[in-house]
């Protein structure tokens, strides 16, 4: 394009305008994307473009001959922004109809489907123990989170001076209120809600809460208490009892033994393990090389807690069991840190 200071024919600048025009329409008709027409923009209105340079040509012309060709070029430059400007609002509304089409649901299609969730892995352990002791003929029953200290300790045997009390720390709202530390209080209120309609036989699922936090406690976790309470109720029929449920969660081949221990709800009281189900009683790491893991606690109702549901001792003996669901599904699906079924973690849970 000319751009020196010799004088330029309005001839040749009428021929450029021409040849510009021309060029511009043939590449307006191949532009198909806004993208492209602000290309096409620089291109012709741009610093650099090629319309700018004849306008910056518009020196080189006789004075005389610069008010027509100036009015030329402008004309030029007004019609090519309006094709652009016609050009865009087209190029828009079409992609903006292309878009709403592609994003349009077509209620015809088959759906894409969603992958199947799964329950977590302590509440995959609370559903199979729940249908293993209602199969046994229990009934459940839950009870509240939020629990007075006389159901949650003084109708347990545990009254406020009792040293067992400090096994059992939690967290109070107020002196007489707290987060119940076990599903246990669960018995005292089921056995005054039933009698004098006994037998009562029931298991308690539910969150409990007690201060500890480290790799084997947590402030919540879950626990199934179950009681049987009715006539000639003895200490066979739990050994009975939680042998067929070791069977049922670990398979037939497991043993169990009992250990003498101590809780002020039941009398005489017992621990409850299991061979390990990973090494069968060799001894490994899921078992601490001792062949057995620890499964329950339990015992025959302590008196004392019969007559405080109201419950005559003399007439009616019964046993309860408590396990934690956590350490349950930790030892089912051999998990050594009980932190990890409470960190949210998908790669984990999947798993499961």
């Amino acid at each position: 394009m000319p751009r020196c200071k010799e004088e330029l024919p309005v001839g040749d600048l009428k021929s450029q305008v021409e040849e510009v025009r021309s060029s511009f329409e043939a590449a307006m008709a191949s532009v198909n994307s806004t993208e492209a027409l602000q290309e096409l923009k620089v291109r012709y209105l741009g610093k650099k473009g090629t319309l700018t340079a004849l306008l910056k040509s518009l020196g080189s012309l006789p004075a005389e001959d610069r008010p027509f060709a100036g009015e030329a070029l402008n004309e030029l430059r007004d019609e090519l922004e309006q094709k652009f400007e016609r050009k865009k609002l087209e190029l828009a509304q079409a992609e903006d109809a292309a878009a709403e089409i592609e994003d349009r649901i077509d209620v015809t299609m088959p759906s894409r489907g969603r992958p199947a969730g799964a329950f977590h892995p302590v509440a995959q352990t609370m559903h199979e123990i729940v249908l293993i002791m209602q199969g046994m003929g229990y009934s459940v029953v839950l009870g509240p989170e939020i629990e007075e200290d006389y159901y949650n300790f003084e109708c347990l045997n545990m009254p406020p001076w009792h040293p067992a009390r400090d096994m059992q720390d939690t967290f109070y709202i107020s002196d007489e209120i707290l987060l119940r530390t076990h599903t246990s209080p669960t018995q005292t209120r089921v056995m005054e809600k039933m009698r004098p309609r006994l037998p009562v036989k029931v298991i308690v699922p539910g969150k409990v809460y007690r201060r500890d936090d480290d790799a084997t406690h947590s402030p919540m976790f879950h626990q199934i208490e179950g009681l049987w309470v009715g006539e000639g109720i003895r200490f066979a029929d739990l050994k009975g009892m939680l042998m067929l449920f070791a069977q049922r969660v670990f398979g037939d081949d497991v043993k169990v033994r009992y250990r003498p221990s101590y809780f002020p709800f039941t009398e005489p009281s017992a621990e409850m393990d299991a061979s390990c189900f990973a090494c069968k009683g060799a001894g490994c790491r899921v078992c601490k090389g001792t062949g057995w893991i620890e499964m329950l606690g339990c015992g025959m109702v302590h008196p004392n807690v019969l007559r405080m549901s109201g419950v005559d001792p003399k007439v009616y003996s019964g046993f309860a069991f408590g396990m934690g669901i956590e350490r349950i599904a930790m030892q089912k699906y051999n998990i050594a840190d009980m932190r990890l079924l409470y960190e949210n973690d998908v790669k984990f849970l999947k798993q499961f």
